[in-house]
């Protein structure tokens, strides 16, 4: 870990950046997209609040790769997926990624963490402020859709809890990652369509790229989302 310069304990910022992207053909968050990667769209939004931001990757040389391509300022460390629960160098899954954040992140003594998926470009930075705010009060914060389904790469949640889980989990090769989820937990399980779709018409905060052609879909969202941050850097 490089030495990091603390913001606040209540809560961090993890990005996951360590899947597979077997389906996009290339690591994802490095992709370039009208001339940055796509996690230095989430890096921009991010940077804006007074949170630490983590980087989880899956290997030293991923860390490597990212730091000669991101502005490197904008994020106070990288944290590598743990091999002492891993099962081999190959082994590629989110609950892991999480698992490693969550255990760095107790020795460094942090409160909650936001944990976010690398392959979300235009995250809204009030959706993340609603988000945060509503967690005060709660072990767990989730968006949940109407019929049911959960966002857990758009979450907050607790980091000590969090480990005794995502441990578990693991040991149990129960990768879903709702399985975190505790029923002894507090947990706010936030409508998307009621509450964050008021913030976020489109609901591009959840357009996860999954594929190339993904991209072609929210181009104009991209270059509107360029703009406006140039725009705030004058």
């Amino acid at each position: 870990m490089l030495k990091i310069k603390y913001k606040t304990k209540f809560l961090a910022i993890a990005v996951l950046i360590g899947g597979k992207s077997t389906r996009f053909g290339s690591d994802k968050g490095l992709f370039e997209f009208l001339g940055k990667s796509l996690v230095s769209y989430q890096l921009e939004t991010l940077s804006q609040f007074n949170y630490n931001i983590f980087l989880v990757a899956h290997s030293i040389k991923q860390v490597q790769d990212y730091i000669k391509k991101i502005d490197i300022k904008k994020v106070s460390a990288f944290i590598i997926d743990e091999i002492d629960i891993n099962e081999s160098k190959s082994f590629h899954t989110p609950m892991l990624g999480l698992y490693s954040a969550f255990k760095e992140l107790k020795k460094l003594k942090y409160e909650k963490v936001l944990a976010l998926s690398c392959d979300a470009p235009l995250i809204k930075k009030d959706v993340l402020i609603y988000l945060i705010e509503q967690c005060k009060k709660f072990d767990c914060c989730i968006p949940q859709w109407n019929n049911g389904f959960l966002e857990p790469l758009f979450a907050v949640y607790p980091v000590k809890k969090g480990l005794k889980t995502a441990k578990k989990s693991i040991k149990m090769k129960s990768f879903k990652l709702t399985n975190l989820l505790s029923a002894q937990w507090k947990t706010n399980f936030i409508s998307i369509e009621k509450s964050i779709q008021p913030l976020d018409k489109k609901l591009l905060s959840f357009v996860n790229i999954n594929v190339q052609s993904d991209l072609e879909l929210i181009y104009q969202d991209l270059l509107k989302s360029q703009s406006n941050n140039q725009l705030e850097k004058k």
